[in-house]
């Protein structure tokens, strides 16, 4: 009944934290490519490659349905794995779909014509990969009409909060808010659009300003996994057992993802 959660580094604890929470009876096996880490600067090709090795490692665990707790892997590789790749009876699934459907207020299964929604002014803060592919944009106009979406890449962030350097990561995101604020002084809305940044809520949230909402990811996308396994149980895969996986040094990524959720985490070699 195990689930993947994949991520090119420690950003995905952030959702595997919040499903942990939600679904506690679930094994979670997590695997971070922290060898490779950053994705946000590599091209989409070499993004698929790396997401579908690590996906593959994780069916091989005994997970039927992995989650792409990664922004730039479900951007630049999601819509290709499941168009030719995804073997039959697995799934793969992304985050910014129960992203969507909480910015717009319509849930997923809901087909009818794209629509005004209660959001006109988007902030979109994501990896320089994810912005280049324009992702979210096309899965939003599949839902809504008439939202101007602004996006600013956030080049450094990962890589500080990956080495711990929380200062700099402060430092990065007002910049990054400043950035943006220039480009669309006043948002009534703003995505988190990577699953390292909900460590830097608060940041963005005071750079921002007490009147945009900001919306994060883990806690949406662990409600939307356990709607999705309620509704496809067979999904639940065959693993019996949690593991956390590393192509990093398995003491090093231990020792900061310990620091990352304050609890101990022992990553092994994948």
């Amino acid at each position: 009944m195990a689930v993947g959660i994949f991520d090119s580094g420690l950003g995905g604890l952030t959702v595997l934290d919040a499903v942990a929470k939600r679904l506690p009876e679930v094994p979670l096996v997590y695997y971070g490519d922290n060898a490779h880490a950053p994705y946000g600067v590599r091209t989409a090709d070499d993004i698929f490659d790396l997401t579908t090795r690590a996906t593959e490692r994780l069916f091989d665990a005994g997970c039927d349905l992995v989650i792409l707790a990664c922004n730039t892997a479900s951007a630049a590789a999601l819509r290709r794995m499941q168009e030719g790749w995804v073997p039959q009876g697995k799934r793969v699934l992304g985050v910014f779909v129960p992203l969507i459907e909480a910015l717009t207020e319509r849930h997923w299964g809901d087909n009818s014509p794209p629509r005004e929604v209660g959001v006109k002014h988007v902030a979109l803060f994501a990896t320089p990969a994810t912005v280049r592919s324009r992702a979210f944009q096309r899965e939003l106009a599949f839902r809504a009409i008439g939202v101007d979406v602004e996006a600013q890449a956030c080049g450094g962030v990962v890589d500080a909060i990956e080495e711990g350097d929380m200062i700099l990561a402060d430092a990065l995101v007002r910049s990054h808010v400043d950035a943006l604020k220039r480009k669309m002084p006043n948002p009534d809305a703003a995505v988190l659009g990577c699953t390292h940044y909900p460590l830097m809520e608060e940041v963005f949230q005071d750079a921002l300003g007490p009147e945009v909402k900001v919306f994060s990811q883990a806690s949406l996308v662990a409600e939307s996994l356990a709607d999705y396994l309620e509704r496809r149980p067979e999904m639940r895969g065959p693993g019996t057992e949690s593991a956390f996986l590393t192509t990093g040094n398995p003491k090093n990524v231990s020792n900061r993802a310990t620091q990352f959720l304050r609890r101990r985490i022992e990553f092994v070699a994948a």
